[in-house]
């Protein structure tokens, strides 16, 4: 295959969110609030069970409540605040200003952190003329998250669910970024970590490749694994 560009996903596959403790950790230093250890480790597992963290571990029950909201969570940054806090209000945190306050630290470039690979990858496929883009079922502007840690340079387009009013698996999102990489989808790949919502981009004929949804110390080359940039430099020669 041929490639000519690249859509990659956004957590789980270039970012990883930071663990529910520190997500919780710094918005009460940031707020000047003390728990008592064992409130925090109890606050912890409930917003963990909760589902509470966007890019963190999934709700193991959605209330019903939250059920219309939680499935077109991406489609809107109204319904993506929604479904989120309204999960994290099931857990009785001792203030009721910290629910709005840890949504907004989960937006914060500083709640993210790169996978090890992800500047060598995207910079490997730049050199080889290949166009990158992201493409995210999300509720917020992810991009100064790739400014603050160098990469926003390495993306040639950014294609967010909520600006679109649709959400992955839904062909049309791949397919506006294709178009806005001026790509035929048969020459693009789609990385991701969601195989459902990911494996949408197959409908336009794109190929579609998986990596591990892992804590970045546990996933040192995931990206590199894909050998993107070998297809790539692959392709620049025979082309040349």
């Amino acid at each position: 295959m041929q490639i000519k560009g690249v859509l990659f996903d956004f957590s789980g596959t270039l970012f990883r969110i930071e663990p529910v403790s520190s997500w919780l950790r710094a918005v009460l230093d940031a707020r000047g609030a003390v728990v008592e250890q064992a409130d925090f480790q109890r606050y912890v597992r409930q917003l963990t069970v909760a589902g509470a963290l966007p890019g963190g571990p999934g709700p193991l029950q959605i209330p019903p409540r939250l059920a219309s909201a939680w499935a077109t969570r991406d489609r809107t940054a109204e319904q993506h605040r929604a479904a989120y806090t309204g999960l994290a209000r099931e857990v009785a945190l001792p203030d009721p200003e910290l629910y709005d306050a840890l949504y907004e630290r989960h937006m914060s470039p500083e709640a993210w952190q790169p996978y090890p690979d992800a500047a060598e990858v995207l910079r490997g496929l730049r050199d080889n003329g290949i166009a990158v883009g992201v493409v995210s079922n999300i509720g917020w502007d992810l991009r100064p998250v790739f400014r603050a840690h160098g990469l926003d340079e390495l993306v040639d387009a950014y294609v967010l669910s909520y600006e679109h009013g649709i959400q992955k698996p839904d062909p049309r999102l791949f397919g506006a970024a294709c178009a806005l990489l001026g790509l035929d989808p048969s020459h693009a790949v789609m990385v991701g970590d969601d195989r459902r919502a990911d494996g949408g981009a197959t409908a336009l004929g794109c190929e579609v490749r998986l990596v591990d949804h892992l804590p970045v110390a546990e996933r040192p080359d995931g990206l590199r694994a894909l050998g993107l940039v070998s297809l790539a430099r692959q392709g620049a020669r025979e082309g040349s």
